[in-house]
Formats: structure tokens, C-alpha cells, sequence
């Protein structure tokens, strides 16, 4: 069942010597040194959630003064006058707006409907469309509640349905109409969590309140005194964190070139740096844990996925319940979710927050039961992008718990299918030597491009969004202009031409890495595509290697039973 490759791990003895030194300069790396793991964990994790509430009126307010005078430095002052119109604090309309907002908060908790349509279409409320669509949906929830389904409908139709644009999420306003058919609320996905009437309005009041504070500390916000250039100051001190807290330091303080992306020095890895092994099977994919790179998974073809301390080369979590090989895998920005596409014909997602107790949550099983070869999130990682053997790609909600599209057009098995960073397209490469691009919405396909002489086994986008990568059996990785689809340029000097699945991806702005047949691990310059290293150590294919900028450690996947990790050892020379 589409189990069209997988040999068994074959201990190819392809190279044993140490690591050769690089073929090329490395591009614009400087002199580095090592820092060690402990010390950066002294840095303040930047991802925690509890540094400052950033939904708290307070600090939006804040964030809206930053800006403010930053445009006003710049002599945008037009702009910053729309700014602050456009964030709704013009001083002579809040008194009346608090008001409202009081009144239509009391109104909601004691049921009094008649009142809160008198105060929604005639007080002066700011975001008027999305309040008046919460507070309609409750009323319509609590007329289901009561089995009052006519006077639903109304509400439905007369309120609601204007207003379907202000959903919370995607496919909300369908479940809404689902209610009128069902015996009760929980009967539908999204409000399986009802509670009942009283609840429930102390919900609604309660985001009515927190509209409230916004304006009330606003006005407390709005006496500080704010600091000359604070959002420079600010942006300056985020840099400064990025620089300490990187695995290796240059000699001198680098000139940061952009702000879009957190900063990460250009380092190729030269050395292996640990060997993992418990895998019983070859190991056709990795992904790191999180963005911090702390923990790094494997799939592999003994039905497992082992989660790792990339540090130590520890195992610190087995998860098992698929019944056939892993093809690939992926994990969420926060690193408490991982998915995993198998041959079994599911895709199955786990809960990994605790690695002492990995738990399975959920698994999503296709009609055709073919291999799944390829997982991947949409940028708002709301979405499960699914592709395999059947030819087919799906599109599965995660809030709602349903396929809401298929894209169909591909002749052969999709290897791999990835979303363009603006969410809006998928991006599908094929056995049919074929790359595909879907619109989301339509399900449909926009653009086909055939360059390849052999199967395409991978797709990847760059963080820009501006730029595509392929990889091929017919040895190749070719690099897009995804702006005009035009082909920049070629990456050779690997092997890719038999039965398996050899990825390649973007590791960083300059670097080009993936696996090959030949057991080396490739790293090419991304505007000359010179081969810059060659990575020896694995005795088998090298199907995929994942990079991870926090930590300056490679990660690749191999047909030895292995995943190693690699790092750049400052005392090898950079240079031949």
C-alpha cells in the first residue's frame, strides 16, 4: 500500500575517515567561538508568555505610544495622527464609549436583549461588528439552549448571518447553523465546551470588561512619561539578547543587517558532535522541538518517534501507536505539539509537553488509507497540511476537527506538500516529477511547473516567503523565484536518483543543506552553489537534515539507524 521504497538499512561502508575540511570559504562566517549551552540558558527565555500580558489593554496602549513616537521622530505626523485615530483613543469620544460598554456589559449579564440591540445601534461603540456578533451569538446560543428554534432562526438570519465575516474562526457560523439540526450545544465541534446560559454570559461580559480596561488604564498609560527613542532602545536591547543568548559568539560585535528575523551568525558545521541511537529501523525524518532546538525527533521505519536531548544525546521520550513506518514528522513554534505521517494511513498528533508522559490526542485517518508521506502546519499553525500515496492533499482544521479541502491533480504519489509563509498557497512536489501550487481557499491548482527529469522529493520555502527550494532524483535541488516561478539556479554533487525520499532545505539566508545516497551530508552556498562541506560519519542514505539557528546544531536523518548532530568545532580550520 504504497510502500514504494525502503530497503532495509543498509550499512553502506561509503566513508569512515573524519570529516574533510570545507571545499570553499565559508560564506561571510567570521572567526567564532563556542558558547556553551549553560551559559545561554542564563539568558531569559524570550518566549515566555508570562514576561507581560500582550492581550492587556495597558500594554497595547503602550505599544500604540511607541510607535507613535517613533513615526513623529521620523517626521511621519499625519501617520501618527492616523495611528492614534486608527487605534481609537481620541480623548472626546472615550467618556460616552465607557459608558456604553458599561451599560452593554450589565445589560448582557441580566439577559436584557431588548437593551443591548437599543445600546449596539446606537451607542458608540468602537469594532461595532465584532461585539455586535458575540453578543448576537449568544443570544442565539441561549435560544438554542431553550429550544426556542424559530426565534433562532431569526436571530440566524437577521443578525448573524451579516455579521458571518466577525467569526472567531473558520467555520464557525457553519457549526452555528448545525444547531438548529442537533438535540443540543455540545452536539457541535466548536461548542462541545458550552457550559450553559449563566457561564457562558459571564464570558461574554468578561471580554466586554477587558474593552473596558483598555480605555480606563489607557488613560493611566497615557500620563507616563515615555523615554526618547524607546522603540530603538528597545529594538537594540532585543538584538543584544539574540547575540548573547547564540551558541557561538564572533571575536567582534557583528553589524545586525536586518530585523525580520532574529540573528544567527553564518556557521557551517564542520564536526560531528553526538550520535543518537535507539532507533531499530532507518530513520527517514527529524524536526526540532520548538524554535529553541533543545530537543530534536526522529520518525523511523520501526513505527517510533523518539524525541532527544540535543545536548546530551539523551532519549527522552518514545512515542509509539502508528503500525507502519514514519515518513515524516513536524512540531509546532512552541514545541507542545508533534505530528506524525506514517504508512498506516494516519496522521497522528501528540502531546509532548511533558516528556515523561507524551500522550497521543488525536488521529486523523484518510479515506483512502494510503501512506501519508508528508505533515506540515499553515503559518498560523491552524491547519494540518496532509499529503501521500492517493495522490491527493488535504487540508485538516484543527479547531473543528475536519478535512475542510482536498486538492487533486497530481498523476502520481505527493511526496511533500509545505504552505507558503503568507498561508495562502500550498506548495506540492510529486512523483510525477511535477511541482504544483493550490490556492487554500478554492482547493484549486493556480500554477504547474515541470523542470525536473526526476521525482520531485521535496519542497521548501525560505522565511522570506520570495524563494523555493526542490529536490529531485534526477540529483539535483533547484532553487525558485516563487515571485515569478523562474528557476535561479542548480545544486549538485549529491546522489538522488533510487527509491527513497532525500529532502533538502534552506538553513539560513546563505546556506542550501540535504542528504544524499552516497551517506554524506551536503552543504552548498546558495548564490555560487559551491558545495562549501561535505559532512562524513553516517554509514547509510542520508534522508533529511534539519538546521537550527538557536542552538548552531545540524540534525540528519539516516538509513544507518542513526541521527547524528553536527557543529562547527572552532578549532578545525574553515578554510582548505
Amino acid at each position: 500500500m504504497g510502500s514504494n521504497q525502503d530497503e532495509p538499512a543498509s550499512r553502506l561502508n561509503t566513508n569512515t575517515e573524519s570529516n574533510a575540511p570545507l571545499l570553499q570559504q565559508c560564506p561571510g562566517q567570521q572567526n567564532i567561538h563556542y558558547h556553551h549551552a549553560e551559559r545561554s540558558r542564563l539568558c531569559t527565555d524570550a518566549s515566555n508568555q508570562k514576561l507581560f500580558d500582550e492581550h492587556s489593554p495597558r500594554i497595547k496602549r503602550d505599544i500604540v505610544r511607541i510607535i507613535a513616537q517613533y513615526l513623529d521622530g521620523l517626521g511621519y505626523t499625519s501617520t501618527k495622527v492616523t495611528l492614534y485615530d486608527e487605534a481609537n483613543v481620541k480623548q472626546q469620544r472615550e467618556n460616552d464609549y465607557i459608558s456604553d460598554v458599561v451599560r452593554l456589559r450589565s445589560a448582557v449579564l441580566d439577559g436584557e436583549w431588548s437593551e443591548v440591540d437599543r445600546i449596539c445601534v446606537s451607542g458608540y461603540l468602537k469594532d461595532k461588528k465584532h461585539i455586535l456578533y458575540n453578543v448576537y451569538k449568544q443570544q442565539y446560543l441561549e435560544l438554542i439552549d431553550d429550544n426556542e428554534s424559530q426565534k433562532a432562526f431569526t436571530v440566524l438570519n437577521k443578525h448573524l448571518k451579516p455579521l458571518e465575516a466577525q467569526q472567531s474562526f473558520q467555520g464557525e457560523f457553519r457549526d452555528l447553523c448545525y444547531l438548529l439540526t442537533t438535540k443540543s450545544i455540545q452536539d457541535a465541534p466548536a461548542f462541545r465546551n458550552w457550559d450553559g446560559i449563566a457561564s457562558s454570559r459571564e464570558k461574554l461580559a468578561e471580554y466586554l470588561q477587558n474593552i473596558l480596561e483598555f480605555e480606563i488604564v489607557g488613560r493611566e498609560s497615557e500620563q507616563q512619561h515615555l523615554k526618547p527613542n524607546r522603540l530603538i532602545s528597545m529594538l537594540r536591547q532585543a538584538v543584544a539578547y539574540q547575540i548573547e543568548s547564540c551558541q557561538y559568539h564572533a571575536e567582534s560585535v557583528p553589524l545586525v543587517p536586518t530585523l525580520l528575523t532574529d540573528y544567527a551568525p553564518v556557521v557551517v558545521p564542520n564536526s560531528e558532535k553526538a550520535s543518537l541511537v535507539g532507533h531499530l529501523g532507518n530513520i527517514k525524518c527529524t524536526a526540532y522541538v520548538g524554535t529553541n532546538g533543545k530537543y530534536v525527533a526522529s520518525g523511523s521505519s520501526d513505527n517510533c518517534i523518539r524525541i532527544w536531548d540535543s545536548e546530551s544525546a539523551e532519549c527522552m521520550a518514545t512515542l509509539r501507536g502508528h503500525t507502519s513506518r514514519i515518513w515524516d514528522i513536524c512540531v509546532d513554534r512552541d514545541g507542545s505539539t508533534l505530528f506524525s505521517a506514517s504508512g498506516d494511513g494516519t496522521v497522528r498528533i501528540w502531546d509532548i509537553r511533558d516528556l515523561h508522559k507524551p500522550q497521543c490526542t488525536s488521529t486523523v485517518q484518510t479515506d483512502t488509507g494510503g501512506d501519508i508521506y508528508s505533515v506540515s502546519l499553515n503559518p498560523l499553525e491552524s491547519h494540518i497540511v496532509m499529503a501521500g500515496y492517493d495522490r491527493t492533499i488535504r487540508l485538516y482544521d484543527r479547531v473543528t476537527g475536519r478535512m475542510v479541502q482536498t486538492f487533486h491533480g497530481h498523476d502520481l504519489s505527493v511526496a511533500h506538500a509545505v504552505t507558503n509563509p503568507l498561508g495562502n498557497l500550498i506548495i506540492s512536489g510529486s512523483k510525477d516529477q511535477t511541482i504544483r501550487f493550490w490556492d487554500m481557499m478554492s482547493g484549486s491548482c493556480v500554477k504547474s511547473l515541470r523542470s525536473h527529469l526526476g521525482e520531485v522529493t521535496s519542497v521548501a520555502t525560505s522565511d522570506s516567503g520570495m524563494l523555493l527550494l526542490s529536490s529531485s532524483k534526477d540529483n539535483s535541488n533547484r532553487l525558485w523565484d516563487l515571485r515569478s516561478l523562474k528557476r535561479l539556479c542548480r545544486y549538485k554533487g549529491h546522489q538522488n536518483t533510487s527509491k527513497n525520499f532525500i529532502r533538502s532545505s534552506f538553513m539560513g539566508d546563505s546556506l542550501i543543506v540535504g542528504g544524499s545516497e552516497d551517506g554524506m551530508v551536503y552543504i552548498w552556498d546558495r548564490e555560487s552553489t559551491n558545495i562549501v562541506q561535505r559532512l562524513y560519519g553516517h554509514q547509510g542514505i542520508v534522508y533529511d537534515a534539519k538546521w537550527n539557528p538557536k542552538r548552531g546544531i545540524l540534525c540528519s536523518a539516516s538509513d544507518d539507524w542513526t541521527l547524528k548532530t553536527w557543529w562547527f568545532d572552532p578549532s578545525l580550520n574553515c578554510s582548505e
